[in-house]
């Protein structure tokens, strides 16, 4: 989906970025045309600052959005959750990234979430990036606590695993 999304746009690298942009932060666009994150308008002037284009690639992206019926039904229904992977730190808590080879094999998150259980460790928040919308999908388990080596390792054996890291 998420390539098939940017092809839309494949005439103007700056709309894609906007589209990136949109798609990582789960802003909607309403039927205005405006970039809101529930109910609150987010300005073109500041998405556009924060990705390098001029506020114009905005409002034309914007619009782009509203004119194709699929990117209308997927702009006018995303959403973003609160993630405590930036909180992590300051709440004592850990991170454990897994990056895998098959983002769309069955049973990854499950594996994972066994193997935490099954050691006791408890699973705070998990996220899991869809395949579908990026590029290089990644699964984030933020725990209670450190997971342990041996378990890293074991977790690293697995033979969907590409990459672990913690923080």
């Amino acid at each position: 989906m998420f390539d098939e999304i940017m092809r839309k746009f494949e005439g103007s690298p700056s709309q894609q970025e906007v589209i990136r942009l949109l798609l990582e932060r789960g802003f909607s666009v309403n039927d205005e045309g405006r970039v809101v994150s529930g109910g609150i308008e987010i300005p073109n002037t500041g998405i556009a600052r924060e990705i390098g284009v001029d506020r114009r690639v905005v409002d034309s992206t914007t619009s782009a959005i509203l004119d194709d019926e699929q990117l209308r039904r997927i702009f006018q229904n995303i959403s973003s959750i609160p993630s405590l992977m930036d909180l992590a730190p300051v709440l004592d808590l850990s991170v454990l990234t897994v990056e895998v080879a098959d983002a769309d094999a069955p049973g990854i998150v499950a594996e994972i979430t066994s193997r935490l259980a099954d050691r006791d460790i408890s699973i705070r928040q998990t996220i899991s990036e869809d395949p579908e919308f990026t590029d290089d999908p990644k699964l984030y388990l933020v725990t209670d606590e450190p997971v342990p080596g041996d378990l890293l390792n074991e977790l690293s054996g697995l033979p969907f695993v590409r990459r672990i890291s913690i923080a």
